[in-house]
């Protein structure tokens, strides 16, 4: 499993002209879910995201973690973290895990965030959507279940 984080300031992701999903300050997240994931992966993802200290201290170093900022996450799912381009032009995206076990997935890594106390928000499933992303710094972090990176 993959996670694109980005530290925002503010992110909204829009579905057929309707935001579905709009957060402040906190994390805008990109996951792609491969196809022999597991749920310990979407486990590793989702201590990391709780506990990644990326916003900025009184001193100015990055030291605190989501809940420290009242931070919230935007979830949203993207198969095309695992295209795979390295031959050819176009990407494959056979790694990608299929629709119904990457939503269960994904469904269920939104609503352990929930339950944990991080407000989340998500996009929808499979759905072509326009995301708003107000970066801050701006800061990217990559995250692999696999530690490939």
């Amino acid at each position: 499993m993959r996670a694109v984080v980005q530290r925002v300031l503010s992110s909204e992701v829009i579905v057929s002209g309707e935001t579905v999903g709009r957060i402040g300050k906190g994390f805008n997240v990109l996951l792609g879910i491969k196809d022999d994931d597991t749920w310990e992966d979407m486990t590793y993802i989702e201590e990391k995201l709780k506990g990644l200290r990326i916003f900025e201290d009184s001193e100015g170093k990055m030291n605190l973690a989501l809940k420290e900022v009242q931070g919230e996450i935007l979830l949203i799912s993207q198969f095309t973290l695992y295209g795979d381009a390295r031959k050819g032009r176009r990407p494959s995206f056979i790694q990608a895990a299929k629709g119904e076990k990457a939503e269960e997935i994904y469904e269920t890594l939104a609503r352990n965030l929930r339950d944990g106390g991080y407000p989340t928000e998500t996009g929808v499933f499979g759905a072509e959507m326009k995301v708003l992303i107000e970066n801050d710094g701006p800061v990217t972090i990559l995250l692999d279940s696999r530690k490939n990176f």
